[in-house]
């Protein structure tokens, strides 16, 4: 099983992202993204979530309980949720 911080990794890399771009829909710097990244430092619940909606993928797979990587798609779109308005702005 990986470790939710390569997961974080591939999960930027696959989409030919930066940390900064990341980082900037998250709003903390790239610096404190890299140790998201890194494992330095813990990821907030917070940021789990905004991740799992700006990836569109589940918790679970971002902490490698699952191997499945798409949420249901039939559910709500999360760019109709109020607390998803700074992901929208990319």
């Amino acid at each position: 099983m990986k470790e939710y911080w390569v997961i974080l990794r591939e999960l930027r890399e696959d989409r030919d992202l930066k940390q900064a771009a990341v980082a900037s829909a998250l709003g903390i710097s790239q610096q404190v993204y890299s140790r998201y990244e890194t494992g330095v430092n813990e990821m907030p619940i917070h940021h789990l979530k905004a991740l799992c909606q700006y990836y569109q993928v589940s918790a679970d797979y971002i902490l490698g309980l699952s191997p499945v990587q798409k949420i249901n798609s039939d559910g709500p779109d999360p760019r109709q949720r109020p607390d998803c308005k700074r992901l929208d702005n990319r």
